[in-house]
């Protein structure tokens, strides 16, 4: 329930504190004082689009703020954006500057899109734009599901599910056999591309270990001189006719001389130990140099194969990778996209026969919700029509038609509310068929048949008495009041008849210093809510008869 709006620099209203009850407020006021501002705040609440002409003259921001009291539990929005209730209270604030609009929620700045998702579960506003949009088959259709029912609800929201579900998979469906002919060129490219590469068998790194060894073969005669050559410096010749000096015989001397003297001087013992490990060293180097000798041969096939094996190689590498390790993530990649590749044909079964089956269960649930539709059209246009007697429309026929439509989240049915206000016309679509007046009747009649399950919710209401007077005012105000007895009730009215059923009246008073006129919201009772009815009916203020009618028809009101 909406417990208090606070209204700053918006329109003619420089401040004002509007706080409506339970049940059934009425909010009054001379043309152009300020009455619509009411609903333009709440409105600003649910979203609005922020009009910067809205702001009053002068001012450089107008202020919006709503404060509801939650009877039930907060909804789970709140707590995912981090908004906070006090004692079950929610502040809702929107501001607009010329150049932003901003929406605070729950002491949380929020966007104005995530504060209005949250304020429309509680508030629905029928304004001249709700008259409008009534008239359409998408509002008439929410009619009279949401009066088939909590059962019926359950049945929409399963069949808007399998719908979506259904559209999901018909793109995907058409996506993959949409892409069949590319999809079949791109599996013979790396089909091919992965025939070629098994057909040569490259393993990790051959190209590196091949190069290498091929450098070893064309070298072998420059790698046998050096080897043999060093050989001969460390070991020497053992053929040779002279005695060429070697490594190992100049160390086999400076052995021979330190072993001779290293007993008068112990100091000399480590170099003696060094000279010896150098000997030992330079021996094994030297026998490893004759085992190289007799290992290097010259291997013309073997060079002649490698040649040939690197040249399959480049070919991979010229397609695939810069190297062998290139070439084979990418058959590796490869591979595994031709499995996908090749199962789109059984993905493309699969989806089929998926959309087979939603579309049965499609047919199923679409028909239930026609049949359920059918059931509650009858009993809700007998209903409303009810009501519309009662606001003097005795004439006047409602009914819902259905007509098969195409399968949609919504089922498969078109609906439309045919009215006619006449004896002996035909019904014809409502938008086209109800005067501003009748269609405002027909709203409240359906708002009143509706309100079931109206508890928590509040209803502002905009000039829904437009066009009527007398009995008919009167009905409407009685109707407004039934519609009170279960949920919140503001009501924005020129007609006396209507805010004299209100449990509380505010009027919105104009006031002027020559220059700037202002506006506030002043809540009358007693006295003054018999002068403001008075005003209302004569336009005059201080009439006696004006204040016994006055009287009157609050006294008929409270009956």
């Amino acid at each position: 329930m909406l417990t208090e709006l606070r209204i700053t620099n918006l329109g003619v209203i420089a401040e004002a504190v509007f706080e409506p009850g339970p049940g059934f407020t009425a909010v009054t006021g001379e043309t152009g004082a300020g009455k619509t501002m009411v609903v333009s705040g709440l409105s600003l609440l649910l979203g609005a689009r922020a009009d910067p002409a809205l702001i009053r003259h002068g001012a450089t921001r107008c202020l919006i703020e709503g404060a509801w009291q939650l009877d039930g539990a907060a909804p789970a929005e709140l707590a995912e954006v981090g908004a906070e209730t006090d004692e079950g209270e929610l502040l809702v604030c929107r501001q607009i500057s010329p150049t932003r609009s901003r929406a605070v929620l729950g002491g949380v700045s929020v966007p104005v899109t995530k504060a209005a998702e949250v304020v429309t579960r509680w508030v629905t506003i029928h304004g001249q734009s709700e008259q409008v949009r009534l008239g359409t088959a998408e509002r008439q259709r929410e009619v009279l599901d949401r009066f088939a029912g909590a059962e019926h609800a359950v049945l929409l929201a399963a069949h808007a599910d399998a719908f979506a579900q259904r559209r999901r998979l018909a793109a995907q469906l058409a996506e993959l056999t949409g892409a069949a002919r590319e999809r079949a060129r791109e599996l013979d490219l790396l089909r091919f591309g992965l025939h070629e590469i098994a057909a040569i068998d490259p393993q990790p790194n051959e190209d590196v270990q091949l190069a290498t060894e091929a450098l070893r073969l064309q070298a072998v005669d420059d790698l046998r001189l050096a080897a043999h050559s060093a050989g001969l410096a460390l070991s020497g010749d053992a053929e040779a006719w002279n005695d060429a000096p070697s490594a190992l015989g100049l160390l086999a001397a400076a052995r021979k001389s330190l072993d001779g003297v290293v007993a008068d001087d112990p100091d000399l013992a480590p170099l003696a130990a060094r000279v010896a490990d150098a000997s030992a060293l330079v021996a094994d180097a030297a026998a490893d140099l004759a085992s190289y000798l007799d290992r290097l041969e010259a291997d013309p096939a073997r060079l002649e194969w490698i040649a040939e094996r690197r040249s399959a190689l480049q070919g991979l590498l010229r397609k695939y990778g810069a190297s062998v390790a290139e070439v084979l993530d990418w058959s590796a990649e490869a591979a595994e996209r031709s499995v996908a590749l090749a199962g789109t044909d059984d993905r493309i079964a699969e989806l089929q026969a998926q959309l087979v089956a939603l579309q049965a269960q499609l047919s199923e649930s679409a028909a239930a919700i026609s049949a359920r539709r059918g059931a509650a059209a009858d009993t809700l246009a007998g209903l409303v029509s009810e009501e519309l007697t009662a606001l003097a429309m005795p004439h006047a026929r409602l009914r819902f038609g259905l007509a098969p439509a195409p399968m949609g989240a919504h089922g498969a049915d078109q609906v439309t509310i045919l009215f006619t206000a006449n004896a002996g016309s035909a019904p014809a679509p409502l938008a086209k068929a109800a005067s501003g007046g009748e269609l405002s009747r027909v709203r409240l009649a359906l708002e009143v048949v509706l309100a079931a399950d109206a508890s928590g919710q509040t209803f502002v209401f905009d000039e829904v008495d437009a066009g009527v007077g007398g009995a008919v005012a009167l009905e409407i105000g009685r109707r407004l009041a039934r519609l009170a007895e279960h949920g919140q009730v503001i009501v924005v009215t020129h007609l006396a008849q209507v805010a004299a059923f209100a449990d509380r009246h505010f009027v919105v008073a104009k006031a002027t210093d020559g220059q700037v006129t202002t506006s506030g919201i002043v809540a009358v009772q007693g006295p003054e809510r018999l002068d403001e009815l008075a005003r209302m009916m004569a336009g005059l203020e201080g009439s006696a008869n004006a204040r016994a009618h006055a009287a009157e028809l609050l006294a008929t009101a409270g009956r």
